[in-house]
Protein backbone atom coordinates (compact mmCIF):
# COMPACT_ATOMS: atom_id res chain seq x y z
CA UNK A 1 0.00 0.00 0.00
CA UNK A 2 2.71 2.17 0.99
CA UNK A 3 4.23 2.22 -2.47
CA UNK A 4 1.18 2.86 -4.29
CA UNK A 5 0.30 5.61 -2.50
CA UNK A 6 3.78 6.73 -2.88
CA UNK A 7 3.51 6.63 -6.64
CA UNK A 8 -0.05 8.20 -7.04
CA UNK A 9 1.75 11.35 -5.18
CA UNK A 10 4.95 11.28 -7.64
CA UNK A 11 2.19 11.11 -10.24
CA UNK A 12 0.15 14.23 -8.96
CA UNK A 13 3.40 16.09 -8.51
CA UNK A 14 4.67 15.60 -11.46
CA UNK A 15 1.60 16.48 -13.27
CA UNK A 16 1.38 19.61 -10.75
CA UNK A 17 4.82 20.90 -11.82
CA UNK A 18 4.52 20.45 -15.76
CA UNK A 19 1.11 22.38 -15.09
CA UNK A 20 2.18 24.97 -12.30
CA UNK A 21 5.44 26.20 -13.56
CA UNK A 22 5.94 28.90 -16.34
CA UNK A 23 6.36 28.69 -19.64
CA UNK A 24 9.65 29.60 -20.61
CA UNK A 25 10.42 31.36 -23.50
CA UNK A 26 13.94 31.54 -24.89
CA UNK A 27 13.80 34.88 -26.51
CA UNK A 28 15.29 34.26 -30.12
CA UNK A 29 18.15 35.91 -31.73
CA UNK A 30 17.01 39.09 -33.79
CA UNK A 31 17.85 38.14 -37.48
CA UNK A 32 19.43 40.53 -39.27
CA UNK A 33 18.86 41.06 -42.94
CA UNK A 34 22.49 39.67 -44.73
CA UNK A 35 23.34 42.85 -47.29
CA UNK A 36 23.52 42.53 -50.58
CA UNK A 37 26.29 41.76 -52.77
CA UNK A 38 25.07 45.13 -54.91
CA UNK A 39 24.89 47.23 -51.91
CA UNK A 40 28.50 47.22 -52.46
CA UNK A 41 29.12 48.13 -55.61
CA UNK A 42 25.92 50.80 -55.66
CA UNK A 43 26.19 52.50 -52.40
CA UNK A 44 22.58 54.56 -51.95
CA UNK A 45 23.46 58.46 -51.75
CA UNK A 46 19.94 59.22 -52.12
CA UNK A 47 16.24 57.79 -52.60
CA UNK A 48 14.16 60.22 -55.24
CA UNK A 49 11.06 57.84 -54.74
CA UNK A 50 11.77 59.47 -50.48
CA UNK A 51 7.79 61.62 -49.87
CA UNK A 52 10.66 63.96 -47.55
CA UNK A 53 12.94 64.84 -50.71
CA UNK A 54 9.90 66.09 -52.82
CA UNK A 55 9.07 70.20 -51.08
CA UNK A 56 5.06 70.36 -51.73
CA UNK A 57 3.62 71.72 -54.38
CA UNK A 58 2.22 75.14 -54.60
CA UNK A 59 -1.32 74.04 -53.81
CA UNK A 60 -0.02 72.02 -51.06
CA UNK A 61 1.54 74.83 -49.82
CA UNK A 62 -1.34 77.19 -50.07
CA UNK A 63 -3.89 74.91 -48.84
CA UNK A 64 -1.76 73.67 -45.39
CA UNK A 65 -1.63 77.42 -44.45
CA UNK A 66 -5.23 78.03 -45.32
CA UNK A 67 -4.78 80.16 -48.23
CA UNK A 68 -8.31 78.52 -49.84
CA UNK A 69 -11.33 79.32 -47.91
CA UNK A 70 -12.71 75.96 -47.90
CA UNK A 71 -11.91 72.25 -46.10
CA UNK A 72 -12.92 69.03 -46.49
CA UNK A 73 -15.55 67.51 -44.55
CA UNK A 74 -15.89 63.80 -44.19
CA UNK A 75 -19.21 62.07 -44.36
CA UNK A 76 -19.88 58.65 -43.47
CA UNK A 77 -20.52 57.69 -47.58
CA UNK A 78 -19.75 61.19 -49.19
CA UNK A 79 -17.06 64.03 -49.27
CA UNK A 80 -18.41 67.31 -49.04
CA UNK A 81 -16.54 71.04 -49.26
CA UNK A 82 -17.19 73.38 -46.26
CA UNK A 83 -16.93 77.21 -47.32
CA UNK A 84 -15.89 79.46 -44.44
CA UNK A 85 -17.83 82.20 -46.52
CA UNK A 86 -20.18 82.17 -49.35
CA UNK A 87 -18.58 81.05 -53.11
CA UNK A 88 -20.44 84.04 -54.30
CA UNK A 89 -18.35 86.31 -52.39
CA UNK A 90 -14.77 84.70 -53.13
CA UNK A 91 -12.47 86.76 -55.24
CA UNK A 92 -11.87 84.74 -58.26
CA UNK A 93 -8.31 86.04 -59.03
CA UNK A 94 -6.17 83.98 -57.09
CA UNK A 95 -8.56 81.31 -56.28
CA UNK A 96 -9.47 80.00 -59.14
CA UNK A 97 -5.97 79.47 -60.65
CA UNK A 98 -5.10 77.88 -57.39
CA UNK A 99 -7.63 75.26 -57.92
CA UNK A 100 -6.89 75.21 -61.53
CA UNK A 101 -3.12 74.39 -60.37
CA UNK A 102 -3.91 71.36 -57.68
CA UNK A 103 -5.72 69.75 -60.35
CA UNK A 104 -2.20 68.10 -61.06
CA UNK A 105 -2.62 66.83 -57.65
CA UNK A 106 -2.15 63.32 -56.72
CA UNK A 107 -2.44 62.88 -52.58
CA UNK A 108 -6.04 63.23 -50.77
CA UNK A 109 -7.14 65.59 -50.17
CA UNK A 110 -5.55 67.76 -52.58
CA UNK A 111 -6.83 65.71 -55.04
CA UNK A 112 -10.75 66.68 -53.80
CA UNK A 113 -10.26 69.76 -52.91
CA UNK A 114 -9.02 71.37 -55.93
CA UNK A 115 -11.75 69.28 -58.24
CA UNK A 116 -15.28 69.96 -55.91
CA UNK A 117 -13.76 73.78 -55.16
CA UNK A 118 -12.98 74.00 -59.07
CA UNK A 119 -16.15 72.76 -59.89
CA UNK A 120 -18.31 74.75 -56.97
CA UNK A 121 -16.54 78.18 -57.73
CA UNK A 122 -17.45 77.39 -61.75
CA UNK A 123 -21.01 76.67 -60.54
CA UNK A 124 -21.47 80.16 -58.65
CA UNK A 125 -24.19 82.60 -60.42
CA UNK A 126 -22.50 85.16 -62.36
CA UNK A 127 -19.19 83.16 -62.82
CA UNK A 128 -18.46 83.34 -65.93
CA UNK A 129 -18.31 87.29 -65.89
CA UNK A 130 -15.86 86.65 -63.41
CA UNK A 131 -13.72 84.15 -64.85
CA UNK A 132 -13.26 85.19 -68.29
CA UNK A 133 -10.60 87.65 -67.58
CA UNK A 134 -8.86 84.80 -66.12
CA UNK A 135 -8.51 82.83 -68.84
CA UNK A 136 -5.33 84.34 -69.80
CA UNK A 137 -3.96 82.40 -66.56
CA UNK A 138 -6.16 79.55 -66.47
CA UNK A 139 -5.09 78.18 -69.86
CA UNK A 140 -1.86 76.80 -69.15
CA UNK A 141 -2.49 75.79 -65.78
CA UNK A 142 -5.10 73.58 -67.19
CA UNK A 143 -3.26 72.14 -70.02
CA UNK A 144 -0.43 71.46 -67.63
CA UNK A 145 -3.03 69.74 -65.66
CA UNK A 146 -4.28 67.52 -68.36
CA UNK A 147 -1.02 66.02 -69.68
Amino acid sequence: RMSSGIQIKAKTAVKKSKTSSPLQCSPEPAIKPQPKPSDKLNPKTIDPFDAHSRSPSAFAAIYAKGGIPCRLVHGSVNNRLQWECLPETVPFDPLLVTLAEGLRETKHPYTFVSKEGFKELLMVEGATEKAIPLLPRLVPVLKAALV
